[in-house]
């Protein structure tokens, strides 16, 4: 099956001449430095990698002092002692905020909530905010290196508190109030928070939920809390009565207090987010200040071309990296909308907002593509230019509704990255054209490449992604790991001195990509190797088909069965001859070798709390391992399904490797 068949979309003239890239470019010509297209670009971001970061310093006069140390010191990755810009001081709240000053009057933040909720707030009204609560949080002895813990929906108020503990030079982290106490606890606990923010409840698709005994399950697990802030989101008459350490969010800001930007250092910890926690405990991941404020300057500007006069919304929760992106929209002088609730119609949102570059995730996608949405023809999207995708891989199916459905004018950016990194590694230029299925590039500053398992670099053939030189959004560490044995261990351990990423990308000569899935989730039968998507786009393409999984089943010298579960869509059936038309197409499309042993029917497929499949969890259960050791059933959306798989007693034949 071809991953790329067709071109879709391709940069005007005026397309190429107005994007902040080609100006970046223009403004590198200017200091001697020529390159005349992207390739030429992004090669020499990543062989001179000092030059290149200290451009995109100087370009976007981030608020701070440069110093005159070099760009890096130490050793090659973070784990061998890299520090970057070591004489450097800055604050991501003051760049964050500085169109308050020129552009008062100007719309920073809309807010949207199913429940009917909308709120904007100017850049005077955000700036005046931010200063308001920092002082409060300063009275209650939040200072820098504490930790500022939310357990908060996509506000205003999460976008606020965060803002004001990055001023202070304190420490953010945040979890979705849709996760249950168990799974916040796993992550809060391990970082001792001084001051926990929550909300009493919140809404979503239709249904109101409380969380009032959730949050004094959390803060009666946190003894380093000062105080428990209640932020009575779905109730306004809610209290903080039994909590122990309670306050009510609104006397917590302290008016007449000026906005004041701690400056830290280029690596001070910033906030703390957190890998899935599906086979254990979470790692908390540790961004600096100044990697997070290079890495989403460049990556908005020069790869969503997103900046002042556009209006930038992601669909996120707290919980997940993006919203994280989504802020990052306030550094390049955008305005960004926040929606709380469920995704029942993002381009009515879009619509009514004048939104100029949605993302989403691709299931979102894909689910319109197969309910026959065609958004351009019942909604106003005359000012949308960019649709991000992310979360899974999207296929050609899903870039050719895009084009046909939504827009033919905008570009389509299909990328991949994640939370370690908090931005993507490969995606979108308005440089570039655009063939179905695939990413366009690696992005500037990412030194990606694909490595066959003795370190080969490879083209045109799938391999392992991995980051040869580093970034500097890269974390500064993981919590309590002062030696670096769980952050080696985690990226370093299969090619020394390279950053393993966990993904199967193939990057073709002229530079694009296709991601394939998780490398430790891979489909091995007879020797040829397949990511999981590929599967999935075919299986999900029946709509008769809700969800799937597949699970290769084999191990190291064995070859086990490949299971193919399903979930059916209302009022579908498994029949004998669905099964045949899924294997019949999956023959023909893959290979005989992908054909599964067994379709099973499930209620629901696993999925972690940020939307993604459980592959490698599940495997384990079907190789024996106990459901309780093989998945934290507290970081999924939907743990109850676990049950319906078990363990399947069939002998695998022995296979040479």
């Amino acid at each position: 099956m071809s991953d790329a068949t067709a071109r879709l979309w391709e940069p005007t003239d005026a397309v190429v001449a107005n994007a902040r890239a080609t100006h970046f470019q223009h403004w590198l010509w200017d200091r001697g430095i020529l390159t005349e297209s992207y390739d030429e670009l992004w090669a020499w971001s990543v062989t001179e990698i000092d030059a290149f970061w200290d451009a995109v310093w100087q370009y976007f006069q981030v608020c701070g002092t440069r110093g005159d140390g070099p760009v890096r010191t130490g050793g090659r990755m973070p784990v061998d002692g890299l520090r970057w810009f070591p004489g450097a001081t800055l604050n991501y709240a003051a760049t964050a905020l500085r169109r308050a000053e020129k552009h008062a009057d100007e719309t920073a933040v809309v807010f949207r909530s199913e429940a009917g909720g909308h709120e904007i707030l100017t850049w005077r009204a955000l700036a005046l905010h931010v200063a308001e609560v920092r002082a409060g949080l300063a009275a209650l002895g939040v200072g820098a290196g504490d930790r500022v813990a939310a357990y908060l929906p996509n506000i205003p108020e999460a976008l606020i508190c965060f803002l004001a503990t990055a001023s202070l030079g304190a420490i953010w982290t945040s979890c979705s109030p849709d996760f249950g106490s168990s799974s916040v606890i796993d992550r809060f606990a391990q970082i001792e928070p001084s001051v926990l923010i929550a909300v009493d409840g919140y809404a979503y698709n239709g249904k109101r939920f409380d969380r009032l005994d959730t949050v004094r399950d959390i803060e009666a697990a946190l003894p380093s809390l000062r105080a428990t802030v209640l932020v009575p989101y779905l109730d306004p008459a809610s209290t903080p009565d039994g909590l122990r350490t309670g306050m009510r969010y609104a006397d917590l800001p302290r008016p007449g207090h000026p906005l004041e930007f701690a400056q830290v250092p280029f690596d001070h910890p910033l906030w703390v987010v957190y890998s899935s926690g599906t086979t254990g405990l979470p790692k908390p991941i540790v961004h600096g200040h100044g990697g997070i404020v290079l890495e989403h300057l460049k990556a908005l500007s020069f790869h969503q071309d997103v900046g002042p006069g556009d209006v930038f919304c992601w669909y996120t929760t707290t919980g997940w990296m993006m919203w994280n992106f989504l802020v990052g929209g306030l550094l390049v002088g955008a305005t960004i909308v926040l929606y709380d609730g469920a995704p029942r119609d993002l381009w009515s949102l879009a619509a009514e907002e004048g939104v100029t570059y949605l993302g989403v995730g691709a299931p979102y996608l894909l689910a319109c593509r197969k309910e026959g949405a065609r958004p351009a023809e019942t909604h106003d999207l005359s000012r949308l230019r960019g649709v991000g995708s992310t979360g899974s891989p999207l296929p050609p199916e899903g870039f050719t509704w895009v084009y046909e459905a939504v827009g033919r004018d905008l570009l389509l950016g299909s990328m991949s990255g994640g939370t370690d990194l908090c931005t993507c590694i490969v995606g979108p230029s308005p440089l570039l054209p655009l063939e179905s299925g695939a990413i366009q590039c690696r992005g500037l500053g990412a030194k990606v490449e694909a490595f066959a398992p003795d370190g080969a670099s490879l083209v045109d053939e799938v391999g392992e992604l991995v980051l040869t030189e580093p970034m500097p959004s890269m974390p500064v560490s993981f919590w309590n790991d002062p030696q670096g044995t769980r952050y080696r261990d985690a990226y370093f351990d299969m090619f020394p001195g390279v950053w393993r990423h966990g993904d199967w990308i193939k990057i073709r000569p002229d530079g694009s990509c296709t991601i394939y899935g998780r490398s430790d989730s891979t489909l091995n039968r007879g020797g040829i190797r397949m990511g999981t998507s590929d599967f999935y786009r075919v299986v999900e393409a029946f709509p008769e088909v809700a969800d799937s999984l597949v699970i290769d089943t084999g191990q190291l010298g064995t070859e086990g069965r490949l299971l193919l579960y399903i979930q059916l869509a209302p009022e579908a059936d498994l029949t004998e001859d669905l099964k045949t038309r899924l294997r019949t197409e999956l023959r023909s499309a893959l290979s005989p070798r992908h054909v599964p042993d067994e379709i099973i029917t499930v209620p629901g497929v696993p999925r972690t709390l940020s939307g993604k499949k459980l592959e490698v969890p599940v495997r384990k259960i079907l190789q024996g391992t106990p459901v309780e050791e093989a998945a934290n059933k507290d970081s999924l959306a939907n743990p109850e399904v676990l049950t319906h798989y078990t363990p399947l007693n069939n002998e695998p034949t022995t296979k040479p490797q």
